[in-house]
């Protein structure tokens, strides 16, 4: 079975949050498998960016997760694993 792990960040709505998340993935040699962002969550100052990320270990999930929650303008990270057929 190969497993995909699931990432929610929601933080602020600001033109500089999504290249500073999507950064966090760059940083550690990884491009997430899928990306979507909307402004809207609670708020219309609230951006929510979902992505998804095969291939990583369950300990470099938590990473990312801790380096996500260090980005300015970021407020919750939210993670789980995604389990895949093989």
């Amino acid at each position: 079975m190969s497993s995909v792990y699931c990432f929610s960040v929601h933080a602020e709505a600001t033109p500089s949050t999504l290249p500073r998340v999507v950064e966090v993935f760059a940083l550690h040699g990884h491009v997430p498998s899928r990306c979507h962002a909307h402004v809207g969550g609670r708020g219309s100052d609230e951006l929510v960016v979902d992505l998804q990320m095969p291939g990583i270990t369950a300990g470099e999930a938590a990473l990312l997760a801790k380096r996500l929650g260090r980005v300015v303008a970021v407020q919750n990270v939210l993670w789980s694993e995604k389990r895949a057929a093989a």
